[in-house]
C-alpha cells in the first residue's frame, strides 16, 4: 500500500466544471487522485488544503528553533515548530505527492510558498556537509517518491519553449524545491487560457485531463526509482 499526499493551494474552494468560479488546479488534482484510487483502492490519502487552511508563514521565532538541535530546544521552540514538523512528517511518509497549484502573478500562491518554507528543513529534508563538492544532501532520496504538479494559468505559452516560459516562476521553483530535498521524478500538467476562456480553455482542459489519465496509467504500471 502506498501513501498519497494530496495538496491543494488555490484560493478558490470549488472545482471547475462542478462549482461556479471553481478552481482548475483543484479539478486536475481531484481527477488525478480519483483515477489513482480507482486503480489502487487500498492506498491511503493524506489531504492538505492550503487554500482553506494556510500554513503559518516563517516568523522570527521559527528560524532559531529550526536551527537548534532537537535535544537543545526549549518547549517554546518545540511548540513553534509543531506545524512544520507535521508538514514534514506528511511528506516523509508519502510515496506520491500530488500538488494542485494555480499560477498567481507568475509564481506559486503564498500559501504554497509557506508550505515550502515549512518543509525545507535542515536535518529533516536536507542536510549540509561542507566537505562535499555539493554540500547540500537531499534526505528524501531515501526511498522512491514521485510528484505531480497540476497547475492552471490564466494565459498561455508558459510551458518550456513557450513565448512566456521565462516568466514561469511557479513550476520551475516548485520543481527545484522538490529536487533539492530529493524528489526528482516530477511531472507537470497544466490548464491554460483561463482568461481567454471559450474553446481555447475547453481544449486545454480536455488535453490536461487526458494527460492526467495517461500519467496515472503509466505510473500505475511502472514503479518509480529512488533518486
Amino acid at each position: 500500500m502506498s501513501t498519497i499526499l494530496h495538496i491543494d493551494s488555490s484560493a478558490r474552494p470549488g472545482r471547475a466544471g462542478e462549482h461556479p468560479h471553481g478552481s482548475h488546479s483543484r479539478r486536475l488534482s481531484h481527477a488525478f487522485v480519483t483515477r489513482w484510487l480507482a486503480a489502487h483502492p487500498g492506498d491511503a490519502v493524506v489531504y492538505r488544503d492550503l487554500g482553506v487552511t494556510p500554513p503559518t508563514p516563517v516568523q522570527h521565532e521559527w528560524i532559531p528553533a529550526a536551527f537548534t538541535p532537537v535535544a537543545q530546544r526549549t518547549p517554546a521552540q518545540d511548540a513553534t515548530l509543531k506545524e512544520s514538523d507535521a508538514l514534514v512528517r506528511e511528506l516523509q511518509q508519502a510515496d506520491l505527492v500530488v500538488i494542485g497549484m494555480p499560477m498567481y502573478n507568475f509564481g506559486m500562491p503564498s500559501t504554497l510558498k509557506a508550505w515550502v518554507d515549512g518543509i525545507v528543513r535542515i536535518a529533516l529534508t536536507f542536510d549540509f556537509d561542507p566537505a562535499l563538492a555539493n554540500p547540500y544532501v537531499p534526505l528524501l532520496a531515501d526511498k522512491p517518491r514521485r510528484a505531480v504538479i497540476l497547475t492552471s494559468r490564466g494565459g498561455n505559452g508558459f510551458d518550456a519553449g513557450g513565448a512566456l516560459a521565462a516568466m514561469n516562476h511557479a513550476d520551475t521553483a516548485l520543481r527545484d524545491v522538490l529536487g533539492f530535498i530529493g524528489i526528482t521524478d516530477v511531472h507537470v500538467v497544466a490548464i491554460e487560457h483561463e482568461e481567454e476562456g471559450g474553446e481555447a480553455l475547453t481544449r486545454s482542459t480536455a488535453q490536461a485531463l487526458g494527460q492526467v489519465e495517461a500519467l496515472v496509467d503509466e505510473w500505475a504500471e511502472a514503479p518509480c526509482e529512488a533518486a
